[in-house]
């Protein structure tokens, strides 16, 4: 999925995972996309500082 697929799926509703269903793709109140673990609560940003670059890779993004 692209930067801009991802977005779109997690604005729809969609439930965007990365890598495995343990990691939950979601825009907090700020409006940042986020990558969450949800076993522990730990987050990254989606995508670099700029909102340029993922933090993964396009294929190890899906929608369950």
């Amino acid at each position: 999925m692209t930067l801009e697929d991802i977005k779109a799926a997690v604005d729809a509703g969609q439930t965007v995972h990365w890598a495995n269903t343990g990691y939950v793709v979601h825009k907090d109140r700020l409006g940042q996309y986020l990558i969450t673990y949800v076993p522990n609560g730990s987050c990254i940003g989606l995508t670099d500082r700029e909102g340029q670059r993922l933090n993964g890779k396009e294929a190890e993004f899906f929608i369950a």
